[in-house]
C-alpha cells in the first residue's frame, strides 16, 4: 500500500540528497548531478512504498554512500581534491597579505618613531624572496609607501602549494603501457 510523501518527508529526503551532494564535489559536474537525481528519485519512490523513515534508514549515511560513489569513480585510496586546492589558493594570499602588511607597518613605525619630523625617503628590502622592495616617503610625519608586490617566486609557491595540498597530480589520466608479450620457448 503506497504512502503519501508529505512535505516534511520531502524535506528529509532533500536534506540527505544535499548532504550527499556536498560530499561529491570532486566528481565531474554531470556525474554528480546524475547521482543526485538518481538518489532523490529512489528515495522518493522508497518513501512512497515503505515510508520516509524506513527509506532513509535503508539508505544508510550520506557519508558512506558518497565514499562508495567516489571509490567507484576514482578507485580506493587517496585521491585529488579540487576543494582543498582551491581553499589553499584562496586563503594563502589572504594570510600572506596580512603578514607582509604587518611587516611593512612595523618598518613604517620604526622609521617614524624616532622623530615626528623625519622627512625623506627610506627603502626596505621587504620579506626576502616573497615581496619586492618598499620605498617609504616621509613628509611632515606622514608616511606613504610604494612597492611590496609579490615576486614571481611567490606565485610559483602558490601554484605548487595548491597542487600539493589538493594532490592534483592524482587527477591526471593514468598512462596505460601495453604489456609486451614474452616469446614462448618451444
Amino acid at each position: 500500500m503506497p504512502n503519501t510523501v508529505s512535505w516534511s518527508d520531502r524535506l528529509r529526503v532533500e536534506w540527505v540528497v544535499w548532504s550527499l551532494d556536498q560530499r561529491l564535489y570532486d566528481l565531474p559536474r554531470h556525474t554528480r548531478i546524475a547521482h543526485r537525481r538518481e538518489v532523490r528519485a529512489n528515495l522518493l519512490a522508497a518513501a512512497a512504498e515503505v515510508g520516509a523513515g524506513e527509506a532513509l534508514k535503508r539508505l544508510g549515511s550520506a557519508r558512506e554512500l558518497a565514499a562508495q560513489y567516489l571509490d567507484a569513480e576514482f578507485g580506493e585510496g587517496p585521491r585529488h581534491s579540487w576543494l582543498a586546492a582551491a581553499l589553499f589558493a584562496f586563503t594563502t594570499p589572504l594570510v600572506l597579505n596580512f603578514f607582509l602588511s604587518e611587516a611593512a607597518n612595523a618598518y613604517e613605525q620604526a622609521i617614524t618613531a624616532p622623530g615626528a619630523h623625519a622627512d625623506g625617503s627610506y627603502s626596505w628590502g621587504g620579506v626576502t624572496w616573497l615581496q619586492s622592495p618598499l620605498t617609504f616617503e616621509l613628509h611632515q610625519g606622514q608616511a606613504t609607501h610604494v612597492g611590496g608586490a609579490y615576486t614571481p617566486l611567490t606565485y610559483v609557491l602558490l601554484v605548487v602549494g595548491a597542487i600539493a595540498c589538493g594532490r592534483l597530480w592524482r587527477a591526471l589520466p593514468r598512462r596505460r603501457t601495453p604489456r609486451q608479450a614474452h616469446p614462448v620457448a618451444g
